[in-house]
Parts: structure tokens; C-alpha cells; sequence
């Protein structure tokens, strides 16, 4: 005999077992219930046949994984002075953790076990159902488990059980997840006791009364249904974008999208990511979203360019970065510790090194195509990086003064090429003094342009209002007007 035999103790009574499920039952030496909150137990109960319960580690353990910890350890401890049977409601295979826990465990400490089936709450669930006049397409069927819900994908598509809904905290919490993909109108079946005469129910309900009064009590026994969202009434999702993007590149698509390359689309990429930046500085959730939409079709692209050329797809841009980024921060998905940020920039720029072996400079690597305010930026970090770096703040400031002094001592030769040297010098050693005081240059230029333009505009309407063509205006006018912009505009 296994020294752990798993048996199912199927969604409601023990007539609904099988025989050699009811025999291990009735005969086990020990035997075990995960839980006596299931109408077999009860059934045990009235026929005397002696078991112990595990119910009492649901009040000890903070959480569901260390409860389903806590309950294989609690039958591998029983094992070890004999033979014992686990039950479990339904099958032991579906949506029980603590089995499968039990099983890896069972096994790595070489004990013997043995899975017994029995009936799940589908088999019941169905059934009661139809009876009330939903009858999905049931190969399209998807099951849930309503605890993991915010953490699985499922799709609205096919017609979907949610079990382990269990109380009414738990009922809330998958109506909010739901509500995410599905109108708050969109009808619901509550499926309580199925498979016991007299006891098993149904309630419809839109699905933002799934925790109200007219879902009625939730407990053990009830299952959650949803039909199929109709295709008109789904949100999009990810794999749909991904879909819709193949489709404007192939035949029957669109000639535009067909005739892009990987050339033509980089200033789109540009003009995007700016499109972006420009809708977080205007603080609308609604365009930014846009406007990311825009930025991620620019990514689909070029995955479908290399997709067609047998290079790769959005698939592999996806594992790509997330195995990068784990391997990136070994701070939260390994062993290290950081004492802050400046620690982690520092163990980036090493594992980076390391990924890369053939880049010979810590310039190796900065992109072309940068902005020129964002280019010295990178440049003068990864070169601090390595030490190369003034001493103090004041040290810096007396480098900007030097170069200050250097370009007006070119003046008077008005050698251009010498002139363009001076203010590139004079640029450089500003965007130090940025990256000193912990300031993105582009932004600030960024922001200080946008500023002189709301203000030059101002200054326009100021003119326009008093009948003065600004090409007419002397110079201490348009301070004048200038002055009163800064006022008007902040």
C-alpha cells in the first residue's frame, strides 16, 4: 500500500463517488479531510467512520500559499508513522494546490503515493446549468480559480466557472477584477450545492450586483459561471493589437502599412516617443494613453517586419527583456543587496559589461541617433561612472567660467570652426552641471522652450491688442511687453 493515497471526494455526497473512492474511505486505517466544510464529510460523519481534519490551519496560516505549504507538510508528517488516505473535495488534480504541492514533496523524499479520482464540481456544475437553459459551447470551456484570478489570463471570449468564491470578500474581489473586461450589465449565474438534491440553486445577476444583496450568501459550495462575451461588446486586448497589426501588413491589408520598412518608420519612432513626452507634460491621462497606443503600434511594427523575415517576433522582444531584466536586478529577484539607488546603477553598468564583453570603451554602446543634450548627458555619466570626475560642484563651475573665458577670447578672430569648438565646450560643461544637480538638460531646455514660446505668444497677443505690429516695436517696447508676459505667464 502507497504511504499516501490522495483520494477525491467529488463535489457533493458520497453517492456521486465512485465505489473504490467510497471503500477507501470507509476502510482507511487513517484518513485525513482537508476540510469537514463538504457534504461527504458529513455523510462520514453520520456512518462513524473516524477521520481527522486539517480546518484548523485556515486560521493559522497568513496566506494561501503558506496554508497549502502547511497542509502537504501536515499529511507528509502523518505519513511517516504509516499509511494514510488524503481526501480532498472534487478531483485531487484540479484546483488543489495542497496536492500538488504534496505530490513534488512526496516524491523528494521518495514516498510512495497513489491519486484516486474523483468527480469535479464541473461535472455537477454543468449539469445545473443546463437546467436553467445556458448551454455553452462546452468544448470552449475555461475553469478559474477566483483567488488568482488578478494574476491569470483568461479569455472573455469562451465561457468561464470561477470557483473558490467562497464568501462575500471574495465575491468583491472578483467582481472588481471582472469588471476590468466585462460590462457591469453583463449577466452572471451564482451556482450554488450543485449536485445535491434540494439544495442546488442558481441565481442570475448582472455582474456589478455579484456582491449585493440580490447574489444572495456565498459559500464552499459556490461556483461563479460567466457565458461568452460577444466579440462587439469585448475589450481588446494585447494578442488582439498583435493580431490587428499582421493584418495591415498582409495581402488584404493596407498598401500604406504594407510598404513600410524598417527605414522608413525610425522618424515615426521619433515622432512618437516626443508625442509622448508632450502628453505627460499636459497631465491628460486620456491623450498620454493615446499616445502610448501610438508608440507601442511603432514596437508591433518592426516586430512584424521581423517576424515576416523569419528574424523574430513580439514574443521574443518580450522574453528577451524580461529575462534582462531579471538578470539586471539581482536585488529583488537574487540574493544581493543594494543600499540604494547609486549602488544598483553601479551593479547595472557591471552586469551590462558582462552581457557584453566585446564593447572595449564605456562609450561603446551610446546611440547614435540621441538627441545632443541627451547624448553629453549618457556620455558624461558612463564617464564618471569610472572616476573620471571633478572633485567638487565648484570645481565644476570654475571649469564653466574657463570655458566662458575661451569662447570670448575667440571673438575677435571669429574663426567659425574654433567658435563652434567654444560653445561645444561651453554646452558640455553646462550639461555637467545639470547631471551635478541631479537635472535632465533636455528636459530643462525642453521646458524652458516651451515657456519662452507661451510667453512670445503672449507678448504677440499684447501687441496685436494695442494695435502695435511687433516689426514696427523698438527694443524697449517689447521688454516692455516681455516683462508683462512673465507676469501673465508663469
Amino acid at each position: 500500500m502507497p504511504e499516501i493515497t490522495i483520494v477525491g471526494l467529488g463535489p457533493a455526497g458520497l453517492s456521486l463517488l465512485p465505489a473504490e473512492n467510497q471503500r477507501l474511505l470507509q476502510r482507511a486505517e487513517r484518513l485525513i479531510l482537508r476540510t469537514e466544510r463538504h457534504p461527504a464529510a458529513e455523510e462520514l460523519r453520520s456512518r462513524e467512520v473516524p477521520y481527522t481534519s486539517l480546518d484548523h490551519h485556515y486560521d493559522q496560516a497568513p496566506v494561501f500559499d503558506k496554508l497549502y505549504a502547511g497542509l502537504a507538510e501536515a499529511v507528509l508528517q502523518a505519513a511517516m508513522d504509516g499509511p494514510v488516505v488524503y481526501a480532498v473535495p472534487g478531483h485531487p488534480l484540479f484546483g488543489e494546490e495542497s496536492v500538488r504541492l504534496l505530490l513534488h514533496a512526496a516524491q523528494e523524499r521518495g514516498l510512495t503515493t497513489r491519486v484516486v479520482p474523483g468527480p469535479s464540481f464541473v461535472d455537477v456544475v454543468a449539469p445545473a446549468l443546463v437546467a436553467v437553459g445556458e448551454v455553452p459551447d462546452w468544448s470552449q470551456w475555461q475553469v478559474v480559480d477566483g483567488a488568482a484570478l488578478q494574476s491569470v489570463t483568461w479569455d472573455t471570449g469562451r465561457p468561464t466557472l470561477i470557483f473558490q468564491v467562497d464568501d462575500l470578500p471574495a465575491a468583491s474581489h472578483v467582481k472588481i477584477v471582472l469588471l476590468e473586461e466585462y460590462p457591469d450589465d453583463f449577466p452572471a449565474c451564482i451556482v450554488r450545492h450543485a449536485g445535491q438534491p434540494g439544495r442546488e440553486a442558481v441565481t442570475r445577476v448582472a455582474l456589478y450586483e455579484l456582491d449585493r444583496p440580490a447574489a444572495g450568501v456565498y459559500d464552499h459550495l459556490t461556483t461563479v459561471y460567466l457565458p461568452a462575451l460577444a466579440a462587439e461588446r469585448r475589450r481588446p486586448g494585447f494578442r488582439e493589437f498583435v493580431e490587428l497589426v499582421a493584418t495591415l501588413r498582409s495581402p488584404e491589408g493596407c498598401p500604406w502599412d504594407r510598404e513600410q520598412t524598417y527605414q522608413s518608420l525610425k522618424r515615426f519612432v521619433l515622432e512618437e516617443a516626443y508625442e509622448v513626452l508632450e502628453a505627460v507634460d499636459s497631465e491628460d491621462p486620456a491623450k498620454l494613453a493615446d499616445e502610448l497606443g501610438d508608440l507601442m503600434l511603432q514596437v508591433l511594427m518592426y516586430s512584424q517586419f521581423a517576424r515576416e523575415d523569419g528574424f523574430f517576433d513580439i514574443r521574443d522582444v518580450m522574453a528577451n527583456t524580461v529575462d534582462k531584466l531579471v538578470r539586471r536586478h539581482p536585488h529583488v529577484f537574487g540574493g544581493v543587496a543594494v543600499e540604494g539607488s547609486d549602488e544598483v546603477l553601479r551593479n547595472w553598468d557591471a552586469i551590462k559589461r558582462q552581457e557584453k564583453p566585446e564593447r572595449e570603451s564605456v562609450l561603446d554602446g551610446v546611440p547614435k541617433e540621441l538627441p545632443a543634450l541627451m547624448k553629453a548627458m549618457e556620455v558624461s555619466k558612463r564617464v564618471v561612472r569610472v572616476g573620471f570626475e571633478w572633485p567638487s560642484l565648484d570645481d565644476v563651475f570654475a571649469k564653466l567660467d574657463e570655458e566662458f573665458a575661451e569662447l570670448k577670447a575667440e571673438l575677435p578672430e571669429q574663426d567659425r570652426g574654433k567658435l563652434e569648438g567654444e560653445i561645444g565646450d561651453l554646452l558640455f560643461t553646462i550639461v555637467n552641471v545639470a547631471r551635478w544637480l541631479k537635472i535632465d538638460p533636455e528636459e530643462a531646455l525642453r521646458r524652458m522652450v516651451e515657456r519662452f514660446g507661451r510667453r512670445f505668444r503672449e507678448v504677440e497677443r499684447l501687441a496685436a491688442e494695442a494695435g502695435r505690429p511687433l516689426d514696427q516695436m523698438d527694443i524697449h517696447a517689447l521688454d516692455q511687453l516681455w516683462d508683462q508676459a512673465k507676469l501673465n505667464i508663469s
